[in-house]
């Protein structure tokens, strides 16, 4: 069984930086390809970052891309989320979840929270403006 926790969340002001951290437990996490993801009130959960197992490639969603980097360290099994020059609309809750089995999925595949198998249960971030 697989267990993902998640840490690092809190209040930051517009501009800010925070890290996320999601530590693994369970199977193989130089296996897992990792996504975290984002859930703002009254939306549906959307695609922020993902890294493939082997941690070489990224992708990011563009609202993102630039501010925000994902990396994977499978020593420590634990994938980070640099956040810089947070604001408002960063407000949410991010969760990280993992793709258990070694593969090349297509960028589309990542962004799918439907195609995840495990879940953190989620850090709460606030971005005050």
């Amino acid at each position: 069984q697989v267990q993902l926790v998640e840490s690092g969340g809190g209040l930051v002001q517009a501009g800010g930086s925070l890290r996320l951290a999601c530590a693994a437990s369970g199977g193989t996490f130089a296996d897992y390809t990792m996504g975290w993801f984002r859930q703002a009130p009254g939306k549906e959960r959307e695609f922020v970052a993902g890294i493939y197992w082997s941690g070489g490639t990224t992708y990011y969603a563009d609202s993102v891309k630039g501010r925000f980097t994902i990396t994977k360290d499978n020593a420590e099994s634990t994938v980070y989320l640099q956040m810089n020059s947070l604001k408002g609309e960063d407000t949410a809750i991010y969760s990280c979840a993992a793709k258990i089995h070694r593969a090349w999925y297509s960028s589309n595949t990542l962004r799918r929270p439907s195609d995840y198998d495990y879940w953190g249960q989620g850090t709460q971030v606030t971005v005050s403006s």
